[in-house]
């Protein structure tokens, strides 16, 4: 399973989407488009992201934008994931 998949996965559960999120393409808009991804959402996925992969999002880089896509989403944690392992 790649990184995109796994995250459409956390993000499925943590939103309740029931399967939605499993059909998204890394170009879905998330942020403004999904009206279950609101604050308490974002902490609740932020959350099941770093427990289930293993990181740790830095709270100086959480912002908005990260959120835009499932796309930027992949490449925000991609990044995270390999500044860990370097």
């Amino acid at each position: 399973m790649n990184t995109l998949q796994t995250i459409l996965k956390i993000l499925d559960r943590e939103l309740n989407l029931k399967g939605r999120a499993l059909e998204f393409t890394a170009d879905t808009k998330l942020r403004g488009a999904l009206p279950q991804l609101d604050s308490m959402a974002i902490v609740s996925l932020v959350a099941a992201l770093e427990e289930e992969l293993g990181f740790e999002f830095p709270e100086d880089q959480l912002d908005g934008a990260i959120f835009e896509t499932a796309g930027t989403l992949t490449d925000c944690v991609q990044r995270l994931l390999a500044a860990d392992n370097a």
